[in-house]
């Protein structure tokens, strides 16, 4: 591999495109104005020109109105604005939330950090690939509910939701739906116009655009408190001087992105997925149809996913793991524990996520890899002794 890294953790960040820099660098060094008319001088507005049209782009890639679409410094800043956001919107019509087990962490501590203020959340549960069942949300909507949570995809075991049922729940009762869409937005369909969904939070750096850089949708007419002090920016929803070179890197990222791409990643994934399963005591977390199409997450009984992890490190490989190292705690992955999954399991889960640079020559040497670091570690396991 002349020691280059073999990149397979896909899902926690991806490399810059070239190309998405090559659009950016004039904002960083020509026209670095802020996006402002009011200064009438032509940088400013020049800056401005650009924001609008990444604004338009990220707009269109979700079937929205450019003004419904707020930048933002990521999908964690995303979801704080859009729960925090409506539940001091609406506080005065209730105090309940209703959020998926299996969240990621930006919706997780934002519901917690509004049950220490007084409000009251409901936990849904997932069944044992991860879904979230419409009658169970249904049934947990209360009078005074104000806001519910749904991720689009788990950023663990790729589990995609049937959003479109979820949101006609909540459209129904009349409760507003926020949804965490960072892994799933360009690799698989989504249309706005069609999926009443009121708030989307999404990503740059999760589709080889720039960290730093996300957006929120809200859909127009959704009642949303402005999180952070400060100026007029982003509609009055968002202060701060707008991160013009961000914005056009996200825009020209999602211009990047093809079915085919899409398609080829699933390929790869089922490559890596059929090779694995070959393993004895091996088995794939979350379905194996309705899940996104770059994510394998694979839990390897007798052994802990962190070793699994170091020693693929040593060979030139980069995954992820539910286990103690990826928390960064002594606390299992809270999604294999949703999920039904035993503690072994969690800390024996790896995952595996696909992108744009990886080939199916990376798929057959990890795969010839894990078959040896695998059988070394249970043989010197007495967890892995038959």
């Amino acid at each position: 591999m002349d020691n280059e890294i073999v990149y397979l953790d896909n899902a926690a960040t991806t490399r810059l495109d070239e190309r998405v820099l090559e659009a950016m660098t004039p904002y960083m060094l020509q026209t670095y104005g802020v996006a402002t008319s009011q200064f009438g001088y032509s940088m400013g507005v020049d800056a401005k020109d650009a924001l609008d049209g990444a604004r338009a782009t990220l707009a269109e890639a979700l079937g929205a109105k450019p003004d419904e679409v707020v930048f933002t410094s990521g999908a964690t800043e995303s979801s704080n604005l859009a729960i925090k956001g409506v539940a001091e919107a609406r506080a005065k019509d209730g105090k309940h939330l209703i959020v998926s087990a299996i969240e990621d962490f930006g919706v997780l501590y934002s519901a917690q950090h509004l049950e220490r203020q007084g409000f009251e959340v409901t936990y849904l549960p997932v069944d044992a690939e991860g879904l979230i069942d419409p009658d169970d949300l249904r049934s947990a909507i209360r009078p005074d509910t104000i806001l519910a949570s749904i991720q689009m995809a788990n950023q663990e075991i790729g589990t995609l939701q049937d959003l479109g049922a979820i949101a006609e729940v909540c459209h129904g009762a009349g409760v507003p739906l926020h949804s965490d869409a960072s892994q799933a937005f360009m690799r698989v369909p989504l249309n706005l116009r069609e999926v009443p969904v009121d708030l989307l939070s999404i990503d740059a750096h999760l589709i080889h655009g720039p960290k730093g850089i996300g957006a929120l949708y809200v859909r127009e007419g959704t009642s949303l408190t402005k999180w952070m002090d400060g100026g007029f920016q982003e509609g009055n929803r968002r202060p701060g001087v707008e991160n013009i070179p961000g914005a056009v890197g996200f825009a020209k990222a999602v211009e990047l992105i093809t079915p085919q791409e899409t398609a080829r990643l699933r390929r790869l994934r089922d490559r890596l997925t059929s090779q694995l399963l070959q393993i004895p005591h091996a088995r794939l977390n979350g379905p194996a149809e309705q899940r996104l199409p770059h994510n394998a997450n694979i839990s390897f009984r007798f052994v802990e996913g962190e070793s699994v992890l170091l020693h693929l490190d040593l060979r030139g490989f980069a995954v992820s793991t539910g286990s103690a190292c990826f928390s960064r705690s002594l606390e299992a992955s809270h999604v294999i524990l949703a999920i039904g999954g035993d503690h072994e399991r969690a800390h024996g889960s790896v995952r595996f996520s696909f992108g744009r640079f990886n080939q199916e020559s990376d798929v057959d040497a990890v795969s010839a890899a894990l078959v040896e670091i695998i059988a070394h570690l249970r043989s010197i396991s007495p967890l892995g002794k038959e």
